[in-house]
């Protein structure tokens, strides 16, 4: 998910809206030409590579402090028995090394080393969010949907001083570029929200065990039936700033029939399975669901990419 959605916004979304401005080059025959991306595609390529080993480290630490949970919630765990715990954490210090290395390099490319700051900062959060902060009321909830929401951000900071700094300096007069914040922000807000909501309702699948080990999760501290309310509220939130993002920034017939048929007819189908869930296989089928609703979210990037190209706004 997190190589596709970063390609995706790359090359389905910055690609054609850049290529959407007409820039004169000081150097150049005097004609308008499309702009072009200037982050380098290989620099691009690591940055995906660096945001996927610090993933990956994540997901390690989160199994190692899980064991006891997944046993009463899943029946069965990876680390203690396929994987030794110690071997665990040495992949977990092998991901994070390998990832905040290569996530410096690639700033340092781009001219703002402070930037691989991100993926330490990152590393740490991922620590502590398995160590403690799940365990929380809502701030592993929130910390986890905030993090996902950074992936499709990350292509927007790496790019943008790139395309800054060229254009800045060959171009007769800089466009306006900031727009491109705008689209690639559309879809990490979607990301927020959408995995904010699963997070709750994987919660609400994990009670049992949650509770049983002192977890002060949402079901745990507010019900299970208020949690599925909040759940529901906030699908119904994401469902209205979706139409209400199509009615005032892209009001094309398109977009309109993507977003219901691929994203809000799944999302009213979590909300139907929530509101009759009784038993954790049918909260595990609208957190399944919800999975698809990323998928279909982040798809519309090529949705996105074919309205740029043909003009189909």
């Amino acid at each position: 998910m997190i190589i596709s959605t970063m390609i995706l916004m790359r090359y389905a979304v910055l690609v054609p809206l850049v290529g959407k401005i007409g820039v004169i080059l000081i150097k150049g025959s005097g004609e308008e030409i499309s702009m072009t991306l200037q982050f380098p595609w290989y620099d691009f390529a690591l940055l995906v590579a660096a945001t996927v080993f610090i993933t990956a480290g994540g997901y390690v630490i989160n199994d190692y402090f899980d064991i006891k949970t997944d046993l009463i919630n899943k029946g069965k765990v990876i680390v203690g028995t396929k994987i030794p715990r110690r071997e665990a954490i040495m992949w977990h210090s092998i991901f994070n090394i390998i990832g905040v290395a290569a996530g410096f390099y690639v700033s340092y490319k781009s001219g703002y080393i402070w930037l691989g700051s991100l993926f330490l900062v990152t590393s740490g959060l991922l620590y502590f969010y398995s160590a403690s902060y799940k365990r929380q009321f809502l701030i592993g909830n929130i910390l986890v949907a905030l993090l996902t929401a950074m992936v499709p951000m990350l292509v927007v900071f790496y790019e943008w001083p790139a395309l800054y700094r060229y254009y800045s300096l060959n171009a007769i007069r800089l466009p306006e570029i900031n727009f491109i914040t705008y689209w690639v922000g559309g879809f990490a807000l979607f990301a927020f929200l959408i995995n904010l909501i699963r997070e709750i309702v994987k919660d609400i699948e994990d009670f049992e065990g949650d509770i049983t080990y002192g977890r002060n999760t949402v079901p745990v501290v507010i019900g299970v039936t208020t949690a599925k309310v909040v759940s529901i509220c906030l699908i119904v939130l994401t469902i209205v700033m979706l139409y209400l993002t199509w009615l005032f920034f892209i009001n094309d017939i398109i977009t309109f029939s993507y977003i219901s048929i691929a994203v809000v007819l799944p999302l009213l189908f979590v909300i139907y399975k929530l509101a009759k869930s009784k038993e954790r296989k049918q909260l595990h089928s609208a957190s399944s669901l919800i999975k698809v609703v990323m998928i279909t979210g982040v798809l519309y990037s090529l949705v996105v990419k074919v309205i740029l190209t043909w003009n189909l706004f």
